[in-house]
């Protein structure tokens, strides 16, 4: 992937004048790091998110704030509206060069696998991701596993038959399941799951609602 870069720009806006940015298609933003003061920024929301499809949370970015020099980050945490699902805030995480990061990378599942075609198998996915440390040159957006070679039923591709890219070191346990071919469900067990009969609703009496004590009721804020 080549490199990614984003602009940014040094705002004063804070606390509730930030809905302000948010109307002007900005997304305001916090840049820590190692060593250095926090930084409050603010990017263009549509240049932003067309980006982050492609970058996620493992692709370092070159962060060009106003018109100083690119420096090295990555998305370390972001929120979304509730309602909207909107983008509402973003922390970006400056990069030393120098030090290791630990971070996750997404696996790409690509490929078919033949158990699944011929045998009717059931493709079982248990990690979607590798928890990884490496140095920054060192960091890939993604890691793929190859499907193809599951060719019977209760084949499993484990951490350990991945192909990891020189220099990152991966965290989790070499056993770790990443997929696993189930066999498929045999008749009696589909005609089982179909005549278990439902669990009967038990009927709960109405009660009524009890007064709350003078302690209880409800205070305004004013008080």
């Amino acid at each position: 992937m080549s490199n990614l870069t984003l602009s940014a720009q040094t705002r004063k806006e804070t606390g509730k004048k930030v809905s302000q940015l948010r109307q002007q298609g900005k997304i305001p933003a916090v840049l820590y790091g190692h060593k250095i003061k926090p930084v409050n920024l603010a990017v263009d929301y549509l240049v932003f998110e067309k980006l982050f499809a492609q970058a996620g949370e493992s692709t370092l970015i070159d962060l060009a704030i106003d018109d100083q020099k690119p420096v090295k980050v990555l998305v370390q945490d972001y929120q979304l509206d509730p309602e909207s699902n909107r983008l509402i805030h973003i922390d970006f995480h400056q990069i030393r060069m120098d030090e290791k990061l630990h971070t996750e990378i997404g696996l790409k599942f690509i490929g078919e696998a033949p158990a699944v075609k011929e045998l009717g198998g059931i493709l079982v996915t248990n990690i979607d991701a590798l928890e990884i440390e490496c140095l920054p040159q060192d960091l890939v957006h993604e890691i793929e596993v190859d499907l193809s070679s599951l060719n019977n039923l209760e084949d499993s591709i484990t951490v350990a038959d991945l192909k990891i890219p020189k220099g990152i070191t991966v965290l989790n346990v070499p056993d770790d399941m990443v997929v696993l071919i189930q066999p498929p469900r045999s008749e009696k067990e589909l005609a089982d799951l179909e005549a278990k009969p439902e669990k009967p609703e038990i009927p709960v009496e109405a009660k009524e609602p009890e007064t709350p004590s003078e302690d209880e009721q409800p205070k305004s804020k004013k008080e």
